[in-house]
């Protein structure tokens, strides 16, 4: 065990910068990927050969040739029936890849975005008809996605409206937009117990500073009594703005926003 530790160490010790590189670039690779594949049917068999591998690993450790060798056959065999089985999952894994943001001008997608999300705002504002939009960033929305109905489309305009129309069933909850698609709309946010919050500020508000507090999360409000639009960063509002300055703001966060 002792000899395994010095050859770690002696590796790590004459390593040359682009390996390090190289390392990083394959760690983040695959976790890249498996964020695609994490809430997919294909992650549980993933798990399994991750197993095998590590028992794979630890065979040839403790020298266990025959066990080593029929791990190995088994994992060929185990790749083989995951890419068979799972060749739906794959699929989608490698469209979403192609659609990610990672591959693509992030600034363009991020332009289409806002120009939607400003495009529905005004005219909510307009007709007088609240909305709450939530802009997943760094942190994960999966628990308040869950309390909502799921609905993973591109964000429109028409969609947001449609949503927020006082009709809808989903209207008086909040729409979560992540990776640029509207995630699930419904949605039950935290409110803020914060006590020097404005008195003329409702329901929305408050849960738009609750989420923005609880997570890194941009909230974008729109209030049908106010007839304005805000937005809520950092368990802070920002009152009565206009498309333009929507835009603009949305813009110095777009490095964060997934």
């Amino acid at each position: 065990m002792i000899d395994i530790f010095r050859t770690i160490i002696g590796t790590i010790s004459g390593m040359r910068w682009n390996d390090i590189i190289d390392i990083f670039l394959v760690a983040f690779i695959l976790y890249q990927l498996f964020l695609l594949i994490k809430e997919t049917r294909a992650i549980q068999m993933l798990n399994g050969l991750i197993l095998i591998f590590f028992l794979v690993l630890l065979s040839k450790v403790l020298g266990l040739a025959t066990m080593s060798w029929i791990l190995t056959g088994l994992s060929a065999v185990w790749i083989i029936a995951f890419v068979i089985v799972f060749q739906p999952e794959l699929r989608r894994v490698l469209v979403e890849l192609g659609q990610n943001k990672l591959f693509k001008v992030i600034f363009k997608e991020h332009k289409i975005l806002y120009k939607e999300l400003k495009e529905a705002t005004e005219i909510l504002k307009r007709k007088k008809i609240g909305g709450l939009i939530v802009l997943e960033r760094d942190v994960n929305l999966k628990s308040f996605i869950d309390t909502g109905i799921k609905i993973d489309a591109e964000t429109t305009s028409e969609l947001l409206l449609s949503i927020f129309n006082p009709k809808s069933p989903l209207h008086d909850g909040a729409v979560i937009i992540r990776q640029g698609r509207i995630a699930a709309a419904g949605c039950i946010l935290p409110l803020s117990q914060k006590e020097d919050i404005d008195k003329s500020y409702g329901m929305r508000h408050r849960a738009a500073i609750g989420i923005s507090e609880e997570t890194d999360a941009i909230t974008i409000i729109v209030s049908e009594e106010r007839k304005s639009i805000s937005l809520a960063i950092g368990g802070k509002i920002t009152p009565d703005i206009d498309g333009d300055t929507l835009v603009e703001i949305l813009s110095l966060y777009a490095p964060k926003i997934r």
